[in-house]
């Protein structure tokens, strides 16, 4: 895990990126992201899974809840994570990457050649990996139905049996892309706006999954916890 790794940011650097720091232990989001952790780790019994992290609608802040998440489980100095921009419409993992002109998902999918080791790259964070999207076709819907996707995440799981796996992915109103990668994961994790979502987009979104693997709902802007928004 040392190799190639980049500087590590600072708290305050973490801070403006929107992702937790270890030492902000008085911050309630941080608290909120180790609960998730722990929960994740409860239910996985302790085996590395893979997690998909999805918004009921768009804007309602799912990559901000993965990006923490996968920073959580980063804390943990018996875990790493991964972080997989799996928003191919709206991707933001290429902003925690110091060169965006590196490979990712987009790339591996379409170059037979590239191997898995040359899509992951260190964000500043210890423990923590990410893939970006990389250099998006026209029509990136077709990715995920692949069976190369299947296989990228067969071999994510095998690569590191330590590492759990957060899919960042995209909304659950784009429904064939979360029903496919729901299938891939152990998990969802469902991403709700908190005064804004409404029940029926909330029961709308859940019948893309199967209940089995709902973790729970995040709402974002949930006024008692000020950082979590």
């Amino acid at each position: 895990m040392a190799e190639n790794e980049h500087k590590l940011l600072s708290a305050e650097e973490l801070w403006v990126r929107g992702i937790i720091h270890p030492q902000q232990t008085k911050e309630p989001a941080v608290q909120v992201f180790r609960e998730l952790r722990t929960k994740i780790s409860q239910q996985s019994q302790g085996q590395n899974a893979v997690i998909l992290v999805a918004a009921v609608s768009r804007g309602n802040g799912a990559s901000f809840i993965a990006r923490n998440l996968a920073a959580a489980f980063a804390f943990d100095s018996a875990k790493t994570a991964l972080l997989v921009d799996c928003n191919l419409r709206n991707p933001s993992v290429h902003e925690l990457i110091p060169d965006t002109s590196l490979p990712g998902l987009a790339d591996y999918f379409d170059s037979p050649e590239l191997a898995v080791s040359k899509i992951i790259h260190p964000v500043g964070i210890a423990r923590l990996r990410a893939i970006a999207t990389g250099r998006l076709r026209e029509n990136p819907a077709e990715y995920f139905v692949s069976t190369k996707m299947r296989h990228l995440i067969d071999s994510l799981r095998e690569r590191y049996r330590e590492r759990f796996i957060i899919l960042d992915g995209p909304p659950m109103s784009d429904i064939a892309d979360a029903r496919i990668l729901s299938e891939l994961s152990d998990y969802v994790l469902v991403v709700a706006r908190h005064g804004r979502t409404t029940n029926a987009q909330i029961e709308n979104g859940l019948s893309a999954i199967s209940s089995s693997k709902l973790l729970g709902i995040v709402f974002n802007d949930e006024p008692r916890i000020p950082w979590l928004r």
